[in-house]
This record gives C-alpha cells, structure tokens and sequence, in this order.
C-alpha cells in the first residue's frame, strides 16, 4: 500500500541555547523521511557550525536580494539579523509527502502558522533562564554582553510558547527527543493526513 502524500509541516521555535540544533540532529539520525530546512542567515556562522548544515551564512546583499525575487518563503530579524526559509525546497518536499521541519524564531513561525494553517508548531523550552544563560556562557561564542541580551530576547519569546501546539521541555536530551519523535509519529497518524490511505482500503479488491 503507497504512503499518504500530504506532506506534514513542523515549526520548531525555541530561545537561542535551548539546543534546537541538537534536538534535530539527533531525529534526523534516527527518524525516516524527515527534511530538516536550511534557513538562510546574516549572522555569523559559529566556530562548530557548517555551512549548508546549519545554515546557509550570507551577506545581508545576497539575501535582500533573495527577498527581492520572491525566493524566501518568510523572514525575520533576530539580535540584529536576518534569517528566512528558502520557499521552493519546503513545498516541494510537502508535495513528495515529506516531514518537513523549520528552525525559525517566533515571529517567522507566526508568519508560517498564516501561510501554512495546517502546519505543527512546537516550542522548545529550557529548565530555566539560569540554565540557558549557562548554556550561552559554555558555547563561548559570544561577549558577556550578548549573552545577556539573548536572554532578554528569550525572556520575550518564552512568553509566546502558549502559542504554540506542543512544548517540549529540553532538561534531559534523549527525553526531549523522544517527545518531539512521538509528535512527528501522532502527527503523520491524523486523518487530514491519512484520507488517501483510507480510500485506498475502502477501494482494494
């Protein structure tokens, strides 16, 4: 029997340090057909980070100019850059039947949830600012300075959590992946998403 091809699409938020990265990394390794969308970005890349991985790290002129002709599905600015989803790539794994999951900040999520009303939003959230400010201090990645203005900006988004269908608690990892597994797998299982298969067995001689 062929798979359903309603693609389901994830929107994963979650302040900087609360291990989004790490989270999909570790379902992509052991989740079958799940598309993780590189988002393109202004900021720096990070001495562990992979271009084409992580993100695609452009200059702010090569990214207006993707906005200019319409190939960037949203975009937001977040601590002073910018960052947005590439729009072909999405929709034609949607079209192939594909889990598709995009890293976005809260306001581009919000702009996802308008263009996408049957997308899966989850919000991942850290045990506590002192945790996370911990976390940001350990990447050694950025000045006292930015740290703390990352938490300001986490305090901000924590408050649009309610926001979102599904909080994940990031205080073990091996947890925290395991629920956001579970969601993918609840989520493939709803009838919007299995009326083709339902046809098909109603249909088989």
């Amino acid at each position: 029997m062929r798979e359903n091809k309603t693609g389901l699409l994830i929107v994963l938020s979650g302040p900087s340090g609360s291990g989004k990265d790490t989270v999909l990394d570790e379902l992509k390794d052991s989740t079958d057909d799940v598309m993780l969308s590189i988002s393109l970005t202004t900021r720096p890349k990070r001495s562990w980070e992979h271009n084409g991985v992580h993100y695609y790290f452009v200059d702010q002129e090569y990214f207006k100019s993707k906005l200019v002709s319409g190939e960037i599905l949203e975009y937001t600015q977040y601590n002073g850059h910018y960052y947005g989803t590439p729009k072909s790539t999405v929709d034609e794994w949607l079209m192939l039947g594909k889990t598709v999951i995009l890293k976005i900040e809260v306001e581009g999520a919000s702009n996802i949830r308008a263009l996408y009303p049957d997308c899966v939003s989850v919000f991942l959230i850290p045990p506590s600012l002192a945790v996370l400010r911990q976390r940001l201090i350990d990447r050694e990645s950025e000045t006292e300075a930015d740290v703390e203005r990352r938490i300001a900006i986490a305090q901000q988004e924590l408050r649009h959590a309610a926001d979102y269908d599904y909080v994940i608690l990031n205080d073990m990892l091996d947890y925290a992946v395991s629920d956001f597994r579970a969601i993918v797998r609840a989520e493939r299982q709803r009838t919007c998403r299995r009326k083709d298969m339902i046809n098909e067995v109603l249909n088989y001689a």
